[in-house]
């Protein structure tokens, strides 16, 4: 993912599958979304903005036993949900 220019929605999907497959940690998601998100300049379609939301925040832990707030199977839905509204 390139970091100098704005990512397309085929590069959000790669951060969900990245991350789904163990290739980017979770800290490593949240803090690519992060950049993204906090740009106000920028403007984005329903799909993207709602995809770079959830990843902003992915690494929010639930407890002090070190577990997320959300699981994998919450991101593995997520990427479905994203896959499913690309296809509508």
């Amino acid at each position: 993912m390139d970091a100098s220019r704005r990512p397309s929605l085929d590069e959000i999907e790669e951060c969900f599958v990245a991350l789904v497959e163990g290739r980017l940690t979770r800290d490593e998601a949240d803090r690519w979304a992060a950049r993204w998100v906090a740009d106000d300049g920028l403007d984005w379609d329903d799909t993207s903005w709602w995809a770079l939301k959830l990843l902003y925040g992915i690494d929010l832990p639930a407890a002090e036993s070190g577990s997320y707030l959300h699981d994998d199977e919450q991101v593995r839905a997520w990427l479905a949900e994203l896959r499913t509204r690309r296809a509508a």
